[in-house]
């Protein structure tokens, strides 16, 4: 994360912060799973689910960095620190590594257990892994083509996944650690431990670095569109439309 640092302020374009992150989580799961004591099936299975997560995530942060200059959420803190915006974002990029840490301590911890593979919690885990990963691509997916339309520049994206969650993409990126837990956790109270990785993937998203900042820009950028937004669709986990009376003018 101090290599993403210097990466930011040589470009001034601090989506690559997420791609590094990304790259690191999942090269640190690799390892971790490689490496480690467990039956080379499970070791082997766990270490190509979290390069996939890796590769998909930071290749789809990455292409939307290219040319697209700071992430809002980042710009924003960098305003708020001024002269200082380079030692507050190096430190803040140390408690990102911490976090990357937990997350590859719940692959280690997934990956290194005895018992033979797989069974059915087994299967269970890597089918929840998958859907997850299948759900945030799909999600980016229709965001990013709604971008391109015309109503992109006044409206807010309403379609697919994003009818029935303000952040689908988010709630799959959480749903996809809670898989690791799955996988983990047996009689020994070290497996546990497994459970920080969706608890601190939770509070980001939902209480601290996700939902909040991107709201507050998307309320300065679409204002009372986006609070009529925020009363008929959930923040976080996909449920049904509060409201069908703000539905038209929105593509299906």
């Amino acid at each position: 994360m101090a290599g993403a640092w210097g990466v930011q302020r040589a470009t001034g374009a601090s989506g690559w912060i997420d791609t590094i992150w990304s790259f690191a989580v999942g090269s640190g799961g690799i390892l971790a799973a490689a490496f480690c004591d467990g039956m080379p099936e499970r070791r082997w299975s766990a270490a190509i689910v979290v390069a996939l997560w890796a590769l998909r995530l930071a290749g789809h942060i990455g292409a939307r960095t290219r040319g697209n200059g700071e992430d809002p959420r980042y710009a924003k803190l960098i305003e708020e620190w001024g002269k200082d915006a380079g030692r507050r974002l190096f430190l803040f990029l140390q408690i990102q590594a911490v976090a990357a840490f937990v997350l590859v301590l719940a692959v280690y911890i997934a990956a290194m257990r005895a018992a033979a593979f797989p069974r059915l919690v087994d299967l269970i885990a890597m089918s929840v892994a998958i859907l997850a990963l299948i759900g945030e691509a799909v999600s980016d997916a229709q965001l990013g083509r709604y971008r391109k339309t015309p109503q992109a520049k006044t409206e807010i994206c309403e379609i697919g996944l994003w009818r029935y969650s303000r952040h689908p993409n988010y709630f799959f990126e959480w749903l996809f650690w809670c898989s690791w837990p799955v996988m983990a956790i047996y009689s020994s109270g070290w497996s546990w431990l497994s459970l920080l990785a969706p608890l601190m993937m939770y509070w980001l998203l939902v209480h601290v670095s996700g939902i909040p900042p991107l709201e507050e820009h998307m309320l300065r950028s679409r204002g009372e569109k986006f609070r009529a937004l925020q009363g008929r669709v959930n923040a976080f986990f996909p449920g049904p439309r509060k409201s069908l009376t703000s539905d038209q003018g929105h593509l299906p």
